[in-house]
This record gives structure tokens, C-alpha cells and sequence, in this order.
């Protein structure tokens, strides 16, 4: 819901960064595997219980997010960077709701369970849309610049980074926002199936 948003206030310090980058030959593909072992390194943070730390390789993870793609755009976006960065992204997100039922699994396991049971629906929802709308060259108006249609919805990343930011700050309420999250992120899921489908049809 917030994607569009954050974008323009982000746009220009990525494109500036990510100039910086080019000039010195790194690549998109590069920073993307760079943010995603940066992300992991907030696994065992969080198992430690340093949340603090954690916070700042979620946030740093997040960062080069946004730098591959504006190097991208720089370089030339191409499907296998795509491919590699959106891959990536949910395997990160899945890790970091590991680390923290790892953290304290008799209170956290089940909320985690039930918001990466969540992420399922809004990632396939996501993607299976992205597939098909690839197939029919179906372009996204707000998007333009992304290797894959980005289908809107209530939650999307700017929304599960505030999530991550907030278990972060207050994880002893891990609980209670993991389950507020996950309904919003299955509201998301059906509207998109619905709004999908229709599309499609």
C-alpha cells in the first residue's frame, strides 16, 4: 500500500548511490548477494536475542534492496536479476520469522508460524499474478521500471519492513503483531486472487 510512496522518497539517494556503485564496475546481481548474507547475519542476532544488532542487518539488508535495483536500471534490468532478487527477498523474510520463534519458541512459534503460513499466500498470490501477466505483456502503470509485474495490495515491502522494525523494537510483543500483520497480509492475499482472477478472466 505504501510501496508507491516510499519509492519517490528513496528514488534519489539510491540513484546517486547507485551511480557512485557503477563507476567502480559492482554490479546489481553483486549488491543483491550481498544484501541477501548481510539479511542472514540478523538470523543469529536474533537466536542471540540481540535485537538491536538484528535490526541493523534487516535494515542493511534492505538498503542494497533498493541499490540493485537502481543499479539496475543503470546497467540494464535483465530477467535473471529478477529472478535472483525477488528469490532472495523471500527467503530473507522467511529467515528473519525463523530467527525469531528460534529466539523464544514458546511464545513466538505459533504467530511465526501462522505469518509465514501469511507470506505464502501473499508471495504465490504475487508471483503466480507476475507469471501470467508476463505471459499476456501485461504492464503495471505505477512499476514501470521492474523486471516482473508488481501487483499491489495492503501489505506489501515497505509495510513487512515496518513489521520487522517492530518486532525488533518490541519483541516481546512479537505475538500480537505477527498475528495483526498476517490478517492484513490475508486480506491482501484475497484481494489479490480475487482482483487477479477477474483481470485475468
Amino acid at each position: 500500500m505504501l510501496d508507491s510512496v516510499s519509492i519517490k522518497v528513496i528514488r534519489w539517494p539510491l540513484a546517486q548511490s547507485a551511480k557512485v556503485l557503477n563507476r567502480f564496475n559492482v554490479t546489481a546481481n553483486q549488491v543483491t548477494l550481498f544484501g541477501f548474507v548481510l539479511g542472514c547475519l540478523a538470523f543469529p542476532a536474533l537466536i542471540a536475542e540481540r535485537y538491536d544488532i538484528a535490526l541493523v542487518f534487516i535494515l542493511l539488508n534492505r538498503v542494497c534492496d533498493g541499490l540493485d535495483g537502481a543499479l539496475a536500471r543503470i546497467q540494464g534490468i535483465s530477467d535473471s536479476g529478477g529472478f535472483l532478487d525477488i528469490s532472495l527477498d523471500f527467503l530473507f523474510y522467511s529467515l528473519i520469522l525463523f530467527g525469531f520463534v528460534l529466539a523464544n519458541p514458546e511464545s513466538n512459534a505459533i504467530a511465526g508460524a501462522f505469518l509465514i503460513f501469511s507470506f505464502i499466500g501473499t508471495g504465490t498470490s504475487f508471483l503466480a499474478f507476475a507469471v501470467m501477466a508476463g505471459k499476456r505483456g501485461i504492464e503495471n502503470p505505477v512499476y514501470k521500471h521492474k523486471s516482473l509485474y508488481y501487483m499491489s495490495g495492503l501489505t506489501e515491502g515497505t509495510e513487512t519492513i515496518g513489521c520487522f522494525i517492530l518486532f525488533c523494537l518490541f519483541p516481546a510483543h512479537f505475538a500480537i503483531i505477527a498475528y495483526v500483520f498476517g490478517a492484513a497480509c490475508w486480506f491482501t492475499t484475497f484481494t489479490r486472487i480475487y482482483s487477479g482472477f477477474h483481470t485475468l478472466k
